[in-house]
């Protein structure tokens, strides 16, 4: 509080003292605009026994033993006046007196102005003390912009403080990850046990892996278990415009660093000055390689910076430069992957500490139903889902809120909106329904997790199929199925309608990458296993720009036949599934017609019983078919319910 208002203070002096000068330049101004008569005494009387004098006012002079005299004339514009100055004697005063009276002109005595002390100093010193304080204000000024121009080549690395401390119990899902970076601080806290064994700690740890993954986390949570002092800043911080401002920044970082050594430097996405030297499509960076270049001497050079262990982040490291990642710089390299299904798991708690959740919702089944989440994508999941709660006036987030918000953070909000003709529903329903019979008659393919008819992004429904249990390789049998599940809404379009749609373009796509890889990368063809095509990466694009192609024309004209063989293949695969399991997809497409989504757990009810479970009343408004929400609307008065999808009768029912 107190350091808030010194710093009002402070800005509020400068101010003070530019109103001051103002005003005394503007009493400069109207004294120069005044215009002064000066009269001696016999000039004076004179105008006195005329009878021309309007106004008098008598000033004693003590120490001079006169009468300084000030007045108007009349005919005297307001600006004009005359002074005179008159022996200081009881006959001149009578004078003036009887004068007053008889030419009735105002006539004032004031008090001699050197008898006060207060009025002398603020006519004698005050101007002093406005000049003086105005040249302290610029020279200060001066003084602070040299300050800051000098200090331009300073660390801009700031020391965290204990506010909002980050611990490891606020990391979840990286147990590998924090037993990495734990050696750090125990060698910190007890140097001498490594040392006894002649352990040398890593100079630097490199976190690297997709965005989302909690590597500034982790580095957060490294800053609130050291008792050292612990620096962050951004990789971009160092490099400036003008050549050589990036490589003086890290001079200084590490001067600091020194000082309060042993310590941590903490580098966020550092791909931003470490990418690699003399490449790329624009060629170098002057500024960049010096920075670059300081770094790696300040890391391993033939000074020793003892006691300063650098963490750094970043999501290319395939960018970095080789010097940055050899042993004696980054010696050690930690992968911050997606979670796996106990990780998320492990995140949500974390995420659902201040949240008020429903009994209902089980944060295994979320894990399970989102792999690929990275931490970031967990989090904005529940937020997005409590943001839902609080929209429908619910007391506590229910797995509906929780539906709704995977759905808004995978396609995007629902498109209530847009309206489809009851022939394009039932196109993207078989279109959907099909993607679902692959799902549930293939054993190899993803399970179906949820299927909908509403409109979401660019597409008129979809399918959310999840692996049923996550795989690091996959075989060629997964691969085929995964072809032929994409395949499959086109097929059911073709065997319903005769007719195909444009609905199934993503589809081909997937299936298409797939199977060229299938040929060209994973050796999953008659041309054998051998890896025709790489991907290859421009480092300062940041995303794979072109491939590397290891083969003739001949051999492009055999990929292309391979790829054809394996699509069509699969096509004639889905197409026979789809006819042998006519009712199904009849049976599944109707009931989406009606409930517009439908879940994992509706779905193998449906399978198994011909219909859908019964409506009592723990069922909820979401899982309602659209005929009974349209008798609760018709109860409630809801106006035009009969011509709402079941979208926009939720929203009214809400209300």
């Amino acid at each position: 509080m107190n350091v808030k208002k010194k710093t009002v203070k402070r800005g509020l002096l400068p101010y003070v003292f530019l109103i001051v000068i103002m005003l005394g330049i503007f009493s400069l101004f109207s004294i120069m605009n005044q215009k002064e008569h000066v009269l001696n005494y016999n000039e004076f009387m004179d105008v006195v026994n005329d009878g021309d004098v309007s106004e008098l006012t008598l000033i004693p002079r003590d120490r001079a033993k006169v009468y300084q005299v000030q007045g108007k004339l009349e005919g005297y514009k307001e600006n004009e006046f005359f002074t005179a100055r008159i022996p200081m004697s009881d006959e001149v005063i009578k004078r003036l007196v009887d004068a007053s009276e008889t030419q009735e002109f105002t006539f004032i005595t004031e008090e001699d102005p050197e008898s006060s002390s207060l009025l002398l100093i603020l006519v004698n010193v005050l101007p002093i003390v406005l000049v003086v304080g105005a040249a302290f204000f610029l020279v200060s000024k001066q003084l602070a912009g040299n300050k800051s121009s000098m200090e331009f080549g300073k660390s801009k690395a700031r020391l965290s403080s204990d506010k909002n401390k980050v611990t490891f119990k606020d990391v979840a899902g990286l147990k590998e990850e924090k037993e990495e970076v734990s050696e750090l601080i125990d060698f910190l806290k007890n140097p001498k046990r490594f040392q006894k064994l002649g352990a040398r700690i890593p100079k630097g740890v490199l976190l690297f892996g997709p965005p989302g993954t909690g590597k500034t986390l982790l580095a957060r949570a490294v800053a609130g278990e050291a008792n050292v002092p612990f620096y962050y800043i951004s990789g971009s911080d160092f490099v400036e415009l003008f050549v050589g401002v990036g490589a003086s920044r890290v001079r200084d970082m590490f001067q600091q660093a020194k000082r309060t050594a042993p310590c941590l430097i903490f580098i966020d996405e550092i791909d931003a000055v470490g990418r690699q030297r003399g490449t790329g499509l624009g060629g170098g960076h002057d500024e960049r390689e010096q920075t670059l270049n300081q770094l790696l001497t300040e890391m391993d050079g033939f000074g020793e910076n003892e006691g300063i262990i650098i963490i750094a982040a970043t999501n290319r490291p395939d960018v970095l430069d080789p010097a940055l990642l050899r042993p004696g710089r980054f010696d050690r390299q930690v992968t911050v992957s997606l979670p796996d299904v106990k990780g998320r798991e492990e995140i949500l708690r974390v995420h659902a500490r201040n949240k008020v959740l429903k009994e209902n919702v089980t944060l295994e089944h979320i894990a399970k139903r989102t792999p690929g989440y990275s931490g970031a994508d967990l989090e904005n999941l529940l937020n997005e889902a409590a943001l839902l709660a609080v929209r429908r006036n619910k007391d506590a987030i229910g797995m509906s809120e929780i539906d709704e918000a995977s759905d808004r953070v995978l396609m995007g909000p629902a498109k209530t909106s847009k309206k489809y003709s009851e022939n394009d529903r039932k196109l993207v329903a078989y279109h959907e329904s099909g993607h679902a019979v692959l799902g549930i008659k293939l054993s190899n393919a993803s399970t179906v997790h949820k299927v909908t008819i509403i409109p979401r992004g660019g597409a008129g429904g979809y399918n959310m199929m999840l692996p049923s249990e996550e795989k690091i390789c996959s075989t060629k049998t997964d691969l085929l199925e995964q072809i032929t599940g994409l395949l499959a809404g086109r097929v059911a379009e073709e065997v319903v309608f005769g007719e195909v749609t444009t609905g199934a373009e993503n589809d081909f796509s997937k299936a298409t990458k797939i199977a060229r890889s299938m040929v060209t990368e994973y050796g999953m063809s008659d041309l054998g296993p051998m890896q025709l095509e790489q991907q290859e990466g421009s480092v300062f694009l940041g995303r794979d720009y072109n491939k590397s192609r290891n083969f003739s024309n001949e051999v492009a004209h055999e990929i292309d036949i391979e790829m054809r063989k394996i699509i069509e293949a699969c096509y004639e695969n889905a197409r026979k599934i789809i006819k042998e399991n006519r009712k199904l997809l009849d049976l599944i497409a109707n009931t989406l017609l009606e409930y517009e989504t439908l879940t994992k757990e509706q779905i193998d009810y449906l399978v198994e019983h011909g219909k859908m479970p019964e409506e009592n009343e723990e069922t909820t408004l979401e899982e309602m078919s659209i005929t009974k929400l349209k008798e609760l609307a018709k109860e409630k008065g809801v106006k035009g319910y009969s011509k709402m999808s079941k979208a926009e009768l939720l929203q009214e029912l809400d209300k």
